[in-house]
């Protein structure tokens, strides 16, 4: 028998009873569940959608095998990860869709849908998407770069605003691990590498998404990722098996931790543990989804927190993504079957799975006794508990794609995006006060839509004929032959001499204007040599860019991380200490006024 084809019993419960208080409705509904279905709550799966918000079910093509119906009526899971962009109004009407499946459960227990990041211009399908619909605001390091509290909470709120209408109620966000290792390539999503600076910018966060307490009209934040992903062994992530090693070589461990300490104290509901595995500590080497040291030793008794832990995607199965084959990520138990690896994800404290879909292994862990049931209900307590705060056993349970299609893009939402995206940009060269660029140029430019050049300069078709040259470029990486890997900028942060060459040769014909997307430090001596003006962003448009080239906006910016000299000063650093390479180009904190 599956965990829902037993017959609807009648309404009128006490956990139904929206009069009631939230812990007597918790206990009514636990008491009435299954062993089946509390092991359902315990998987937060990836879901994808048909364009016209309809479900994916099996048998219909997509990037990863599902069943949505099955997933939600057989197997009892009621936590979902939508992956992919799409329409507003199309996720409002599909999660309605998956909100009326739910419903006819058994028990009617409702869907909690979360999201990761997809306000600003990463497009990457294992950390964000890139804003779409949504109004678009820089990366988190360009909020690291404004340095202002009050940005991040007015941020976070618009967040929540845009999510609650589709029916978003957790974020898989914010993430605050320092950019101490410059290579790493999960850095665009931190706040760069200060601490302090870290720590007031998620107290905004969380405020923001769920204000002042969780409640029916916030977001769940699910802060990420315990105890500080940043110090990664050569800069390697730990989505794959040659970055699984996470060091603490300038004994930094209790600096990285300290922004989840005022995680914790601003109230975040949910905290997700990395994939990496701690070597050379008092830790135990297995990654941290699975090290009861650091889930239960630290997080639940030393800092006292009684939220959701949700471990990241994946510890448990082995997976094909692309046509290629991933391990499950249990760093240090690589050799145990997927019953054994499960059983260390609970042992360890915590409560979910992320990316999995395996309720069977919880049932066969508690029937052969290795599991207690008790063990079982203290995280479908914690679970339950956040969806009868957030109101989705009672009128928040569905939401209007009318609202949705309203509130998505909202003219003034977009515009706040926008003045953050200008105000975010850090000059780091201004040579002869070349910016902002006056009156109208003749404007040699490459990597820029000629569209949006020709509102402010005259363009040409060679060097000799400008005035300047503008020109934009990324952070260098070195290119990974694995699919889902080579969505991870690694390795090299500098140009190579065959792509540094043309841009030296550009540089000496003609004054040239040079704006980089810093999504890693990357190391750029030659460059800011030899630029006549040096603008980094960290997620902004074309418009915004050139709004501040030609002065029309106000850059505010100060470099989030340091910028390295060479690749020689990175490898000597010291992954863990921030801001650690020797004669930096630009030192962190580094920004000028126009």
């Amino acid at each position: 028998m599956s965990a829902t084809d037993q017959p609807v019993r009648d309404e009128g419960h006490p956990y139904q009873d929206a009069s009631r208080p939230v812990a007597e409705r918790v206990e009514d509904l636990i008491s009435r569940m299954t062993l089946a279905e509390k092991a359902g709550q315990l998987f937060h799966q990836m879901l994808g959608m048909k364009p016209d918000g309809s479900t994916i079910d099996q048998g219909d093509a997509g990037m990863i095998p599902m069943d949505t119906t099955g997933l939600i009526q057989s197997d009892a899971l009621t936590h979902f990860n939508l992956i992919g962009q799409h329409a507003p109004r199309a996720i409002a009407e599909w999660h309605n869709r998956i909100q009326r499946l739910a419903a006819e459960t058994r028990l009617g227990i409702p869907v909690s849908l979360s999201t990761d990041p997809r306000h600003a211009f990463t497009d990457n399908m294992g950390v964000s998407f890139n804003a779409g619909a949504f109004s678009a605001w820089p990366e988190p390091l360009g909020f690291g770069a404004l340095r202002d509290p009050e940005t991040v909470r007015r941020f976070a709120d618009i967040v929540r605003r845009e999510y609650t209408a589709v029916g978003f109620r957790t974020a898989l966000h914010p993430q605050i691990d320092l950019a101490t290792e410059p290579r790493w390539s999960r850095q665009s999503g931190t706040f760069g590498s200060d601490a302090d600076l870290t720590g007031k910018l998620v107290r905004a966060y969380v405020q923001g998404l769920q204000g002042e307490r969780l409640g029916k009209d916030s977001v769940a934040a699910m802060v990420k990722h315990f105890p500080g992903g940043g110090p990664q062994l050569d800069g390697e992530d730990a989505h794959f098996p040659w970055g699984r090693e996470q060091v603490y070589p300038g004994g930094m461990r209790e600096n990285h931790l300290a922004p989840f300490k005022e995680a914790i104290a601003a109230g975040c509901s949910q905290m997700m543990p990395y994939y990496g595995m701690p070597v050379g500590t008092d830790w135990e080497e297995v990654g941290f989804g699975i090290n009861k040291g650091v889930i239960t030793g630290l997080l639940r008794e030393q800092l006292g927190f009684d939220g959701i832990v949700c471990t990241d995607w994946g510890l448990v199965t082995d997976a094909d993504l692309f046509g290629e084959r991933h391990p499950a990520r249990a760093w240090g138990l690589e050799g145990a079957s997927e019953l054994d690896k499960a059983y260390a994800v609970i042992a360890a404290g915590c409560d979910q799975f992320g990316g999995e879909a395996r309720p069977e292994l919880i049932v066969e862990l508690v029937e052969s006794g290795r599991l207690t049931e008790e063990r079982i209900d203290a995280s479908v307590r914690r679970i339950v508990r956040e969806k009868f705060t957030l109101g989705l056993f009672d009128e928040r349970r569905y939401v209007s794609p009318d609202e949705a299609e309203a509130t998505v893009g909202h003219a003034d939402f977009v515009a706040e995006g926008a003045a953050a995206q200008r105000r975010s940009l850090t000059v780091l060269v201004n040579r002869d006060k070349t910016l902002p660029v006056q009156q109208r140029p003749k404007m040699y430019v490459q990597n820029f839509g000629t569209a949006a050049v020709e509102k402010h300069a005259d363009l040409v078709g060679t060097p000799e004929e400008a005035d300047f040259a503008l020109l934009r470029l990324r952070t260098p990486y070195e290119p990974r032959t694995n699919k889902f890997e080579s969505m991870f900028h690694s390795g090299s942060l500098a140009f190579t001499p065959e792509l540094l060459k043309p841009l030296l040769e550009l540089m000496d014909k003609v004054p040239t204007i040079v704006c980089i997307n810093l999504e890693r430090p990357a190391v750029i001596p030659e460059i800011a040599e030899n630029a006549a003006g040096l603008v980094a962003d960290f997620g902004a448009s074309e418009d915004a860019l050139l709004d501040v080239v030609f002065g029309e906006a106000e850059p505010a910016g100060r470099l989030p991380f340091e910028l390295p000299r060479s690749m020689g000063a990175v490898r000597a650093a010291r992954t863990d200490v921030p801001n650690d390479t020797e004669n930096p180009v630009f030192p962190y904190g580094h920004g000028l006024t126009l």
